[in-house]
């Protein structure tokens, strides 16, 4: 005779119905689909700006009322526009650009990665003072000292030259707090047995501090390269002649007094955004790595 006891589990635990398995939660959804929305909303207008590039100027507004397709989608792509840059200066411009975010990063990661491992491994006094200032410089926009510091510069006879461009970007405050937090992190007893083994300080940072901190030194290098890149305000300050004008002030000086060539002006911002777009692009998880542990300690 069976026993219907033992059974009586083994029939009722049966599995869930095929409808509710695997079903995401409500808020999921919803958190994706909020997140969707956003990606949209930032994503739209560079892709009217990229047709607008491949669109004779005539055309920039004729499908925007009412707004379909077309309005962010062209057939027939004309490259009329990107070969009408040859003519123009943002050529110089985006070069100068290179070198001078390419020079920016390589002496500012210096310049801040030392100055962030004397604030985070030497203990010095008023050390947290220094720090508290640093932390104060990069919550003030540079655009409101940009001209006292312009007329100090031109004293020093640095306008129209390469180094004047490049200064103001080596000492980024965000960067060296960045960098101090993460070095922060680092453990003391990889210090301490460093420093047994003979190491000056010098040595600590180098051959410690500096192969344990590469997302960090990404993140921070991308800053950099991102404040060089897109300065307007001092460059236009400090490189008033053709040899020394960057991308952005190119692009500005493409706009005409009386009309905009709008076509000329999209495939010109479509090339500037292209530099930083691939950079970002394949250092994105550095940068997020960088962010996300800047709080550890």
């Amino acid at each position: 005779m069976p026993n219907t006891a033992s059974d009586a589990p083994a029939r009722t635990a049966g599995p869930r119905p095929a409808g509710r398995r695997g079903r995401p939660p409500l808020r999921r959804v919803l958190l994706g689909a909020a997140g969707a929305a956003v990606g949209l909303a930032f994503v739209l207008p560079l892709v009217w700006v990229l047709t607008n590039s491949l669109r004779p100027s005539a055309d920039t507004f004729r499908f925007l009322s009412p707004v379909g397709w077309e309005t962010f989608l062209t057939l027939t792509p004309v490259l009329d526009n990107y070969a009408a840059l040859a003519g123009t200066s943002l050529g110089r411009g985006i070069l100068n650009s290179l070198l001078i975010s390419a020079v920016t990063v390589v002496a500012g990661l210096a310049l801040c990665a030392t100055a962030a491992f004397g604030l985070s491994a030497l203990r010095f006094r008023g050390h947290r003072a220094v720090f508290a200032v640093i932390v104060v410089s990069f919550l003030i926009p540079f655009d409101a000292i940009a001209i006292p510091l312009a007329d100090l510069f031109r004293d020093w006879n640095l306008q129209n030259t390469y180094t004047g461009l490049i200064l103001p970007g080596l000492g980024n405050g965000m960067a060296i707090f960045l960098l101090r937090n993460f070095f922060l992190a680092i453990p003391e007893e990889l210090v301490e047995a460093g420093r047994l083994d003979g190491l000056t300080w010098w040595g600590v940072f180098w051959r410690i501090y500096l192969p344990l901190s590469r997302p960090a030194l990404m993140g921070a290098g991308l800053m950099l390269f991102l404040f060089q890149w897109q300065a307007y305000v001092w460059p236009l300050l400090m490189g008033t002649d053709a040899d020394h004008v960057v991308g952005p002030v190119a692009l500005a000086a493409m706009q005409g007094q009386f009309n905009v060539d709008y076509g000329l002006m999209f495939a010109g911002s479509v090339m500037l955004i292209l530099v930083p777009l691939v950079i970002i692009l394949a250092l994105q998880k550095y940068f997020v790595q960088s962010v996300s542990t800047a709080g550890l300690k």
